[in-house]
């Protein structure tokens, strides 16, 4: 025995927990079609789960009952939490349970990695703690490898809580799903927009407090975030599989550097808060717990013989922007051979880790657009255009390897299709794969359904553009992919109905966006 399970086990003899049986007498009667969130009490941010594998995934919850209140309103530094997972919704058939610690040194999260699970199966989960149970989440474990059972997934993110209401979260919780890929912008870092002032968009609701800086100021943001209902239904029915992109930290940082400080030391220390505090919210494992300024975000997952998919972190070890960043006419420093956007090792890791693949399909879960995009004679500085060589060494990677490769993407709060090519510049170079840009959830506002026809004449790779808020719902098989863009007209007021704005086809062996 471990000395966790030591001490865990002295929690028990102590009376602080209650055993799996005595949970088991507290349990549900009433079964449930899926999952229900419950707000209140300790459990007031929720419940999710994260990073499914074919026998285990992440239990995650963080206890707060006054969640926007200094240490959440939690004064003790340690609490016991009893969980349980069950075959079942209305947990007649509890699989697994067991205790675990809230501490305050990880804002009072619980990250439970349970293993020795059914491959490709549901389970239903929930925590217990000082006679308080939370909402019942449900997840899924990833299939068996060799399986060919189609992957259905969404891609979604840029949540800007003052722009809207999270409408889309609450769509997506209604979807059946192995997984959601948040590619990132969970928070925004900004500080509270006075009354009467803009910043850039229509301000829907108002963030609390000043702009984060300390690990108590990012802790109290992802918690006004959590405490959101649409955002707790859809981390209650899915297992999400969780990447960051700027806003986690400070608008569009590179590597080292501060956008606003350059290379400081203080720079480092607000990033080394900014990561622990990603790691207490997100239902990730303990092997992304950060050390200091450090976190090895990047990681693999698997899902049968359809897909894998490669999480990449385009923040940490790239280069600053050239040109002085935004969109630029290109500058010199644009044609560095040498340039970094995922680093030499994780760039080595994803090919590698290609090569290696048996999966019909290589999904690259990323954040910034890798396909070119012109606006007139300028380009995305802080995107893949800033950094040509590094997207021809890893488009030509892809191409040596002969990958059915799909590359997820986010950041910039629209929705784009369109086909990656080994010369951006000329339309008869091969296409090596596609790539499909989710939306935002709310990042940017309403947004509209115009503009699309000068971007498809400057881009002619680009099949498809929209402003419209939302997320992308993909299904693979092993000889397809398929890409519906899903949005709402409108987040500036709640209930927004839910429209399929375009849906596409890839065929494997052929990187190329088909309409679907």
């Amino acid at each position: 025995m471990d000395s966790t399970s030591r001490h865990l086990a002295a929690l028990h003899r102590r009376g602080l927990l209650r055993g799996a049986t005595a949970l088991a007498a507290l349990a549900c009667t009433q079964p449930v079609a899926r999952a229900q969130v419950v707000a209140g009490g300790l459990f007031s941010l929720g419940v999710a789960s994260g990073d499914p594998l074919p026998d285990g995934v992440v239990l995650w919850t963080r206890l707060a009952s006054a969640p926007l209140q200094p240490g959440g309103g939690v004064a003790e530094p340690l609490v016991a939490v009893g969980w349980e997972l069950a075959e079942d919704a209305g947990f007649r058939r509890v699989v697994q349970s067991g205790a675990a610690e809230a501490r305050a040194e990880a804002g009072h999260s619980v990250h439970v990695e349970v293993s020795g699970l059914g491959a490709g199966r549901h389970y239903w989960y929930r925590f217990t703690v000082q006679g308080q149970r939370s909402a019942i989440g449900r997840t899924r474990t990833a299939p068996a490898a060799g399986s060919t059972q189609p992957a259905r997934f969404v891609n979604a993110g840029c949540q800007m809580y003052e722009h809207g209401h999270f409408t889309a979260w609450r769509h997506i919780a209604a979807e059946e799903l192995d997984f959601v890929f948040h590619y990132g912008d969970y928070i925004y870092e900004y500080a509270e927009v006075p009354p009467g002032e803009r910043r850039w968009g229509r301000e829907v609701r108002r963030h609390v407090g000043e702009e984060t800086l300390t690990l108590a100021d990012y802790r109290r943001r992802y918690a006004q975030y959590h405490a959101d209902a649409d955002l707790q239904a859809a981390h209650a029915a899915h297992p999400f599989i969780a990447s960051f992109d700027d806003h986690e930290v400070q608008n569009n940082w590179a590597g080292d550097h501060s956008a606003t400080l350059g290379l400081d030391p203080a720079f480092l220390l607000r990033r080394a808060a900014a990561f622990q505090a990603w790691w207490e919210n997100m239902p990730v494992r303990r092997a992304l717990l950060p050390r200091g300024p450090a976190l090895v975000m990047h990681r693999r997952l698997g899902f049968g013989a359809v897909l894998d998919l490669h999480v990449l972190d385009t923040r940490q070890y790239r280069d600053p922007q050239p040109c002085n960043d935004g969109f630029r006419a290109p500058c010199e420093a644009v044609a560095r051979p040498g340039a970094q956007m995922l680093g030499a090792a994780q760039e080595r890791w994803l090919l590698d880790g290609v090569a290696r693949s048996r999966a019909a399909w290589q999904v690259v879960g990323q954040q910034a657009m890798m396909l070119q995009r012109r606006r007139g004679s300028t380009l995305n500085m802080d995107a893949w255009d800033g950094y040509p060589a590094a997207r021809a060494r890893l488009l030509a990677g892809l191409a040596e390897r002969r990958a059915n490769a799909v590359v997820l993407t986010g950041d910039v709060h629209s929705a784009w299709a369109a086909e990656l090519r080994l010369n951006p510049d000329d339309m008869a170079s091969p296409a090596v794969a596609t790539e499909f840009v989710g939306t935002s959830i709310t990042s940017g506002g309403d947004g509209s359904d115009g503009g699309a026809e000068s971007i498809l004449r400057q881009n002619p790779h680009v099949r498809f553009f929209s402003n419209r808020r939302g997320y992308t719902l993909h299904q693979a098989t092993p000889g397809r992919m398929t890409a519906v863009f899903r949005g709402v007209d409108f987040v500036s007021a709640p209930g927004a109905p839910l429209l399929d704005k375009a849906r596409f086809v890839v065929e494997a062996g052929r990187a190329e966006v088909l309409a679907g």
